[in-house]
């Protein structure tokens, strides 16, 4: 029978200091039922401590206290992977997707985190190799599951409407037109020829971004606001927090939001969760 089923993705900028602020009391308010988190910096004992009472699977980057992707929910998985793509590509850290069973229906769920990158360094070259796996996976996804969906701090705006100053980000990492050209195909209709922004072509893997389609031609919602500043307090925010779902999972969505911190001083994170109910359940 099919319910309404509560997914949040959320960058928690380290779990255990996100706990101290505050986020277990969010969660326990939230009603998520699946809580896609990235960058959370700790290993599977210290996410089992700071989150009690969740199922949890998540995976470790190579070097201790960076990066880290997790999903935590409150069923179980039935099968989790998170090869991304062969060496020397870095996605340790930074990609577990997870297999549920909902009421008789099979969904895949995926927690990512892409490099942020910096200009002319070996931190792009991580970001493309990373950016080429995830587009080959996700033709792959597609394929093999009719409801799937892709969560997280993708670290790419894709439009001017997903970044405050985008004037002045266009030479940036996360506002490149070779990094916004990706996600031009990711969401261009599937097998059609798309142009990039940067003039390139490519084909259109058909995917939906539920954000974008769920609040329209607008600024925004912004997602993430650096600590640095008065970024938040006058909204100079970047959306790079995505759901990113198959045609017939979008279809399933019910609601859509940011949900933004009332006041710097109460935030627990420099991310907002993106929070969205699906209609699941054969």
């Amino acid at each position: 029978m099919a319910r309404s089923v509560r997914i949040v993705s959320v960058n928690v900028n380290g779990i255990r200091a996100a706990v101290r602020k505050g986020m277990t009391e969010w969660l326990d308010a939230s009603g998520a039922d699946i809580v896609a988190l990235q960058e959370v910096r700790a290993t599977a004992e210290q996410l089992a401590e700071a989150l009690p009472g969740w199922e949890i699977v998540n995976d470790e980057a190579l070097q201790k206290g960076r990066a880290g992707v997790a999903i935590i929910s409150r069923l179980p998985g039935v099968e989790t992977r998170t090869h991304l793509g062969p060496e020397p590509l870095d996605a340790s850290g930074r990609w577990i997707e997870t297999d549920f069973d909902i009421d008789g229906e099979t969904v895949t769920i995926v927690s990512a985190y892409v490099h942020s990158g910096e200009v002319d360094t070996p931190k792009q070259d991580a970001k493309w190799l990373f950016l080429d796996a995830m587009e080959r996976r996700l033709v792959e996804l597609k394929a093999e599951r009719e409801l799937a969906l892709v969560v997280g701090d993708l670290n790419v705006g894709h439009r001017e409407l997903d970044i405050k100053n985008w004037r002045g980000n266009r030479k940036n990492a996360g506002f490149l037109p070779r990094e916004r050209a990706y996600f031009d195909r990711f969401f261009g209709p599937e097998g059609e020829q798309v142009e990039g922004v940067d003039g390139s072509t490519g084909a259109g893997l058909g995917w939906i971004d539920v954000g974008r389609r769920a609040v329209g031609e607008v600024d925004g919602p912004y997602t993430f606001w650096s600590m640095r500043g008065k970024a938040f307090d006058t909204d100079s925010g970047w959306r790079i927090d995505y759901h990113v779902a198959t045609p017939a999972l979008a279809e399933r969505v019910t609601s859509y939001s940011v949900e933004r911190a009332p006041s710097y001083d109460t935030r627990w994170s420099d991310h907002a969760p993106v929070i969205v109910d699906y209609t699941l359940g054969a």
